[in-house]
């Protein structure tokens, strides 16, 4: 899997991709990152990538130029799928992940101030990536969350193939509660079933688990999950009304 980040803060991005499975990823080749400097391809002496916005208004907006050289250099000989991260775009999600991770190689463009210049927005990205409904200072934040998202889905990446099924939004549910030693804590008991050895029943309730709390937390999420019939008739007794 391949990502080329295209920002005017590539140093934001060293910490975060040398520390845990990230790093060890990159080590061993299974995830390649290319951090690009926008500010590589202004070409006037003040590397200057963004402007005042035509018709007025507050803040700056990122020149056409820059991205369009970057976006082009990038695109050379390959087919990369050009995201632009932005509050305006798609909300992400598990299922938009996996759709990332099938193109491949990724373009991440991390805008900052008021935005990129529309007639890149409009003619040369191919997707726009939101991670939630609120701002921050610019994308950077943003392409760390897709490029982890993603990454843990190439093979390899995580320790067990299970542990990525089995996680939450995974199966479109949240994921069921764990426990670990010791078995007591402040009075505080582990579920007997888990330690019962009955690998059917911790199956169930965990899957019992994972139905409850979703519905009580997300129940947004029960409109495209897999349910059985099995699950259906254990959320009517929650109070679930199938639509």
């Amino acid at each position: 899997m391949r990502f080329d980040v295209i920002t005017i803060f590539p140093e934001y991005f060293e910490s975060p991709l040398e520390v845990g499975a990230l790093k060890k990823a990159r080590e061993r080749g299974l995830v390649e990152i290319n951090l690009v400097n926008l500010r590589d391809f202004a070409f006037d002496k003040h590397k200057m990538v963004d402007d005042r916005p035509f018709g007025g208004g507050e803040g700056m907006v990122f020149k056409p130029e820059p991205l369009y050289r970057a976006i082009t250099k990038l695109k050379e000989g390959k087919n990369p799928h050009v995201v632009y991260l932005s509050p305006q775009g798609r909300l992400l999600n598990q299922e938009i992940v996996r759709e990332l991770f099938e193109k491949g190689h990724l373009v991440l463009i991390c805008g900052r101030y008021e935005g990129i210049d529309e007639r890149i927005r409009e003619h040369f990205i191919d997707d726009e990536i939101s991670i939630g409904d609120y701002v921050v200072f610019g994308g950077e934040v943003a392409a760390l969350v897709v490029i982890e998202a993603v990454s843990r889905l190439v093979p390899g990446v995580v320790g067990k193939k299970d542990s990525v099924e089995k996680e939450t939004f995974s199966q479109g549910l949240l994921k069921y509660p764990q426990y670990t030693r010791p078995r007591e804590f402040m009075g505080y008991e582990v579920p007997e079933v888990l330690l019962s050895g009955d690998h059917a029943a911790i199956a169930r309730w965990r899957r019992q688990k994972s139905l409850e709390i979703t519905f009580r937390r997300r129940p947004d999420l029960l409109k495209k999950a897999p349910l059985s019939p099995e699950d259906k008739e254990f959320l009517k007794k929650l109070g679930w009304k199938e639509e």
